[in-house]
């Protein structure tokens, strides 16, 4: 369910491919400064990188994996693309013998040096992910203007090769690639694929809402467990946010959507939200579904939404399968009796944890359940918190990370530093107790 190697192993190749002609370079040349100029090419093809994963384009899925995994490559690249650009300011990446300073130059030198800065501020608002959903977002259109300026950098500063050399030419592949990726998701929406729907009804589930949409025209074909893009224009909201489909594929191609009041752009829209409201949506992405064999299925709150989807298209012989729901209170859960109508169907077997009343989910009590997890394949759909306490609980008991599936909660993600505070915390109270 990760990265596909495919596309990790094409993403090394292409920091590498520069390396083929840099030797041949070398030849007399300082070798620091040479350095600092492949670090700047490289923070450049990761750019470029970063900017067709950013695409959605229906290649991206295939080269690298499932996209709420993808956007996680994306986040890593920006990163990489911040460090190699500050070395590359830090390291001398001046070289004698390459000709006169112009206007040019120096208006290139400059482009650069904005183009650092910005990336560091971009990536400070990325990884504070207190950050309202809203205010990062409108300032994330702006990486593609710093990699225009980055490529404007590259092209006009003085190397030791022309633009016509054969690494001058596959960096304007690069330039041209990253700036044609930024060119599609800087075009106005309607020139994006997308499909129009109408919102038919709005259903409360607890304490979220239940969104279900109406195709205008061809509907968008999708399995159940993928998620898509969606906006709503007529409402003021213009930015597509990624939402589960919590509905199986019927044959009417109507969609359901189901928001939980988690943030601030979710809060806004549930607000805003009325019947008859146009819709735009891309999509489907993602392959979070239901795989051959024994499976027990975990979700917490609002991630219980690809499972509702996968529940309805279960068919006989699938699984067997186990959903484990867990609640803060059975009033408060989304599509409880539509999943209580189909378990007692016979489809699937449901179990439903009040967490207020039987306290929090635990290791323990998923392999009580489970029982043996060798043969199980192990889906889950929640928080991340509870996801990395359930798995470090569960792989050494027979289950391994292959058949521990799960789909990201958030598509944005920080760099991990409270995970790292906690650890220095942890730490520090160990090393007090000796």
């Amino acid at each position: 369910m990760g990265l596909k190697p495919i596309g990790l192993v094409a993403t090394a190749a292409l920091f590498a491919a520069p390396l083929i002609w840099l030797p041949g370079i070398a030849a007399g040349r300082d070798l620091g400064a040479l350095f600092s100029q492949y670090l700047g090419m490289t923070a450049l093809i990761a750019m470029a990188t970063s900017q067709v994963i950013a695409t959605r384009w229906p290649g991206v899925e295939g080269v690298f994996g499932a996209l709420d995994q993808s956007y996680r490559l994306h986040k890593w690249l920006g990163l990489w693309a911040l460090a190699a650009s500050f070395l590359h300011d830090t390291i001398d990446a001046d070289m004698r013998g390459l000709g006169a300073e112009t206007a040019l130059v120096d208006a290139a030198e400059t482009a650069g040096e904005i183009s650092l800065y910005g990336l560091l501020l971009l990536v400070v608002i990325t990884v504070a992910t207190f950050i309202p959903y809203h205010l990062w977002k409108w300032t994330h259109r702006f990486i593609g203007v710093f990699f225009v300026l980055s490529a404007f950098h590259y092209l006009f500063i003085l190397k030791p090769f022309s633009n016509g050399d054969p690494l001058g030419l596959y960096m304007g592949a690069v330039c041209l690639i990253g700036l044609m990726a930024y060119a599609y998701t800087s075009a106005p929406r309607g020139c994006r694929p997308s499909k129009p729907y109408r919102i038919r009804s709005l259903t409360p589930e607890g304490d979220a809402l239940a969104v279900t949409l109406e195709p205008v025209g061809k509907p968008l074909r999708h399995r159940a467990g993928q998620f898509a893009f969606i906006s709503f224009p007529e409402l003021g909201l213009t930015e597509p946010h990624p939402f589960t489909l919590s509905q199986a594929p019927d044959e009417s191609g109507a969609l359901r959507m189901t928001i939980a009041p988690l943030g601030d752009y979710t809060i806004r829209l549930m607000s805003r939200l009325e019947e008859g409201a146009e819709a735009r949506i891309e999509g489907p992405f993602g392959h979070f579904g239901a795989v051959k064999g024994p499976q027990l299925w975990v979700a917490a709150g609002i991630g219980i939404t690809p499972f509702a989807a996968m529940a309805g298209a279960l068919q006989a012989g699938d699984g067997p399968v186990t959903l484990l729901y867990s609640v803060r209170k059975r009033a408060t859960a989304a599509h409880l009796s539509e999943l209580e109508a189909k378990a007692a169907s016979g489809k699937f077997r449901l179990v439903v944890r009040e967490t207020a009343t039987e306290g929090r989910l635990t290791a323990d009590d998923v392999r009580k359940l489970a029982g043996d997890l060798s043969g199980l394949h192990v889906m889950y759909c929640g928080p991340a918190a509870l996801r990395d306490a359930l798995w470090e609980g569960l792989k050494g008991h027979g289950l391994s990370a292959r058949r521990f599936r799960y789909e990201l909660f958030e598509i944005r993600t920080g760099i991990g530093l409270k995970r790292l505070l906690a650890y220095l915390t942890e730490r520090r109270g160990a090393v007090k107790a000796r």
